[in-house]
């Protein structure tokens, strides 16, 4: 493998952290297969702002940006390094495809980005920075900006984005075993279009896709799919990690754009998988 792939991660809820299930210990998988990265950059459904800010900390600390979850969760830190040096590059890079990209030195890592990176890169000891997404993209500047990033690849930097396959959380039931058949066919349509690496219909899958508007009634979640997609250096092939439908509508699915990981590659799902009608 000569170049990095970039990533795609459901982070689903933050109890994530503490319950790995499948999704987490395929993103553990993914981390021990792929070349060593100088970083990760994170690019956060939960970190919006006017511009493309950009975390230049050296020590980015950890945010807890949720209420009312297990105490736990509270007392968890990602003690990973920033690295300034490529945050710099980032600016760079953003500003020389035309978007305007400014340095930030006090944000952390929201859960967003320390939630899945506690099972990529349990030992915190890879560095990582954010970069967050501008306001008001849609589909087609959404890979427009992950385009952008992409020549950080060739410097050694892994590109995540971070969000959910499916966020509804007005239908969210915590502890729901069956998964809503519209998240399931929402799923099945995007994994399609990923596979096939028609990104042309990635960009407009909050239009075409099957379910799309309950599936994701704002978009900032689907987004960084499309920041991932965009930063690739090839469209396929596309590693599938499959993480099942909790609570019954958040999917787990994550995918690696670039390479078919040995050992890691999903099956379609089985038959007789609980899916409520």
């Amino acid at each position: 493998m000569n170049t990095l792939p970039s990533l795609f991660v459901s982070h689903g809820a933050p109890t994530f952290a503490l319950e790995p299930g499948l999704a987490g210990a395929q993103l553990r998988a993914v981390g021990e297969a792929l070349p060593r990265p100088r970083a990760v950059l994170v690019v956060s459904a939960h970190w919006i702002a006017t511009d493309a800010r950009v975390a230049a900390s050296v020590a980015p600390r950890t945010i807890y940006d949720f209420g009312g979850f297990d105490e736990r969760l509270y007392r968890m830190t990602y003690p990973a390094p920033g690295h300034p040096e490529l945050a710099q590059r980032a600016i760079e890079v953003l500003a020389a495809a035309g978007w305007r990209a400014t340095p930030d030195d006090r944000r952390g890592l929201d859960h967003g980005a320390w939630v899945p990176l506690t099972h990529l890169y349990p030992n915190a000891d890879v560095a990582v920075f954010q970069v967050a997404m501008p306001a008001r993209l849609d589909g087609q500047s959404a890979f427009a900006f992950g385009a952008a990033l992409a020549p950080l690849v060739e410097e050694g930097v892994l590109i995540v984005g971070s969000g959910s396959l499916t966020h509804n959380l007005y239908e969210v039931q915590f502890g729901q075993p069956r998964a809503q058949a519209y998240a399931a066919e929402f799923e099945a349509w995007i994994r399609a279009a990923v596979r096939s690496g028609d990104h042309d219909r990635l960009r407009h899958a909050l239009t075409l896709a099957p379910h799309a508007q309950r599936a994701h009634p704002t978009a900032e979640h689907f987004l960084p799919l499309v920041v991932a997609a965009g930063a690739a250096k090839r469209a396929t092939p596309v590693t599938v990690l499959e993480g099942g439908i909790l609570h019954g509508v958040l999917s787990m699915e994550s995918y690696v754009f670039g390479v078919a990981l040995e050992g890691l590659a999903s099956h379609e799902p089985a038959a007789s998988a609980a899916v409520a009608g």
